[in-house]
């Protein structure tokens, strides 16, 4: 039996663009917190307020976007995501024209809530694209594509926002006339805004094309009972209830350790922005590597089992990058392992706790999307321990989240010992 069935190859092809493109939005979103930090010398709190936006409005968007699916189509669910995603990034124009950061965080939440629904909708409807004997299968093809879309957000922000930044620090920057810094400032938030409306109008492009093409609708029909009945045996899981607790901490942590890694390793080996950003890469790659090492080794070890022992090292990691403050390399091959442990977590929680929900998976899985509001929470608690305490402190926050994550696989390992006895 075929993986993808002809009629559904364009389709399927176009879907899969989606997988990328979310993951070049995650990914230069984080870089966006360093470059903020140089143009407008804000704190480490204040560019934090970047991911609360992101993240804070994937927790917004995701029920919608499953109950707006289930309503409609799948089809319909891309092509309002395409929208909201090209809207936000266009917005940055009007954004840089005013020089406002309020109004930077407006278009992020709304790009970010084109991403949610994105995200919400391609996951199942690459499912629906074929017979249900292959759709991990398919499912497993489109996801490789989303870390080639974070590998490319990095080197557009590293050459196209990062290597325009003047290397003026905040002193040198209040000691220059007003003229001097609006001019400053108007380049480096050109750079900004050219990058993401480049990328609105080619996400309008594809908005165009998804509108010609005929797309099998795939309406999401599974489910027959009301809401409440819905969210009543969800909420009575136990696997299921504390997988959304577990991702919510897990993403807090992937969304800390990443928004600081620039800033670390800046402090940590004495070079800028642009430089710091080749080691935020060299992270990613390791995560992409480590994702597939991961999935092999689940042929011959339990995923719950693997990821108790990749939380137990990210732990001993995170400890590390705090006590191996100013010795430059060790300390930053200390943060880059800790990219290389983080890569099984998401998807091995997602599919834990979402296997366990039977036919509540499309109203369970906006849940687990829905917590990707630990990223919008705990990173600026991040970003206000580095403003007391220095950024290699603020790395306790995923510390403390990977202990959620190692406690919850450790009660999931126990529960299946007790089900096989």
């Amino acid at each position: 039996m075929k993986t993808i069935e002809k009629k559904y190859l364009l389709p399927f092809c176009l879907v899969t663009v989606l997988f990328l493109l979310w993951g070049i939005a995650n990914n230069m979103t984080d870089t966006l917190l360093s470059a903020f930090k140089r143009i407008m010398s804000m704190s480490d709190t204040q560019t934090s307020l970047i991911q609360f936006a992101f993240y804070g409005s994937y927790f917004c968007f995701a029920l919608p976007a499953a109950l707006y699916i289930r309503r409609y189509s799948y089809k319909s669910g891309v092509i309002l995501g395409l929208a909201l995603y090209a809207a936000g990034a266009i917005l940055f124009f009007p954004a840089s024209k005013t020089a406002s950061y309020g109004f930077y965080l407006a278009a992020i939440y709304i790009l970010a809530g084109g991403c949610s629904i994105l995200e919400t909708t391609a996951n199942p409807y690459i499912l629906s694209m074929g017979a249900p004997e292959t759709a991990t299968r398919r499912l497993n093809i489109a996801q490789s594509f989303n870390p080639l879309g974070s590998i490319t957000g990095i080197l557009l922000s590293q050459y196209f926002i990062l290597g325009e930044l003047s290397s003026a620090s905040a002193a040198e920057r209040a000691a220059m006339s007003p003229e001097q810094l609006e001019a400053m400032q108007a380049h480096e938030l050109g750079a900004v805004t050219g990058t993401y409306m480049t990328l609105g109008f080619v996400l309008l492009a594809i908005l165009v094309v998804m509108l010609l093409v005929k797309m099998p609708e795939g309406r999401d029909s599974g489910q027959a009972d009301g809401l409440g009945r819905i969210f009543h045996r969800l909420m009575a899981n136990k696997e299921y209830r504390w997988g959304v607790v577990a991702q919510f901490f897990y993403v807090g942590a992937q969304i800390g350790v990443w928004s600081f890694t620039i800033r670390l390793v800046m402090q940590e080996l004495g070079i800028l922005e642009a430089r710091a950003a080749t080691i935020y890469l060299v992270s990613i790659i390791c995560f992409s590597a480590a994702r597939f090492l991961f999935t092999w080794l689940m042929k011959w070890i339990r995923p719950s089992r693997l990821l108790a022992w990749a939380a137990a090292a990210d732990i001993l990691l995170s400890l590390l990058v705090f006590l191996l403050k100013g010795t430059g390399w060790p300390c930053v091959a200390a943060l880059i392992g800790i990219s290389f442990f983080m890569s099984l977590m998401f998807p091995t929680i997602y599919g834990i706790a979402l296997g366990s929900v039977g036919e509540d998976a499309k109203i369970g899985a906006s849940g687990l999307i829905m917590a990707i509001l630990g990223g919008a929470l705990l990173t600026p608690l991040q970003g206000k321990i580095s403003d007391l305490f220095g950024v290699n402190a603020s790395y306790f926050v995923p510390l403390f989240c990977f202990i959620v994550v190692l406690l919850y696989a450790r009660s999931v390992v126990h529960n299946s010992v007790d089900k096989n006895n």
